[in-house]
C-alpha cells in the first residue's frame, strides 16, 4: 500500500472529526482502514504506556469517549506535511451537565506499510476531577 497522499490524508482528517461527531462508528472505522489498514501504535499522551493494534489504540477509546466528547479542529491548527497530519484538537466533554474543554496536540504519521503511529500531548485529568472517571479507565495506573 503506498503512503496516503495529501488529498487522502485531508479526507481522512475531516472524516476523523465529522464521523466521530456523527456517532457513526462503522464509517469512522472504515475511514481509518482506508489509510492505515496494517497497524496502529499510539502514545496517548506521550509518556504513558504505548497502545498497539486498532482495538487498543482506537476502538476501545471510541466506545469509552464518543458518548461524551464532541471534537473540533480549528482549521488554522491543522497541518498536512508529507505523510504526517498534526492538529490541535478541542475535545468538548459533556459531563454532569456541563461542558469541559480539553485541548490536545495530535500527530499522526502514516507509513508505506499501511501502518500509523500516533503521538498526542495533553495533561491527563486527575482521578478526582470531573473527567477522572474516564481517564482512570483509559489510562489505568496513570496519575
Amino acid at each position: 500500500m503506498p503512503t496516503p497522499d495529501r488529498a487522502q490524508l485531508d479526507q481522512w482528517g475531516r472524516g476523523y472529526v465529522s464521523l466521530w461527531n456523527a456517532n457513526d462508528k462503522p464509517a469512522w472505522v472504515q475511514n481509518w482502514k482506508d489509510v492505515a489498514p496494517n497497524g496502529f501504535r499510539m502514545f496517548d499522551p506521550v509518556g504513558t504506556p504505548e497502545k498497539r493494534g486498532f482495538e487498543e489504540a482506537a476502538s476501545k477509546a471510541y466506545d469509552l469517549f464518543q458518548p461524551v466528547i464532541h471534537y473540533h479542529v480549528p482549521e488554522e491548527t491543522r497541518f498536512i506535511c508529507a505523510n504526517e497530519v498534526s492538529w490541535v484538537m478541542e475535545n468538548h466533554f459533556r459531563v454532569d451537565g456541563r461542558t469541559i474543554l480539553l485541548r490536545s496536540i495530535e500527530n499522526f504519521r502514516f507509513d508505506p506499510d499501511g501502518s500509523v503511529s500516533i503521538r498526542t500531548w495533553y495533561d491527563v485529568p486527575k482521578p478526582d476531577s470531573p473527567l477522572g472517571r474516564f481517564f482512570t479507565v483509559y489510562l489505568p495506573g496513570v496519575d
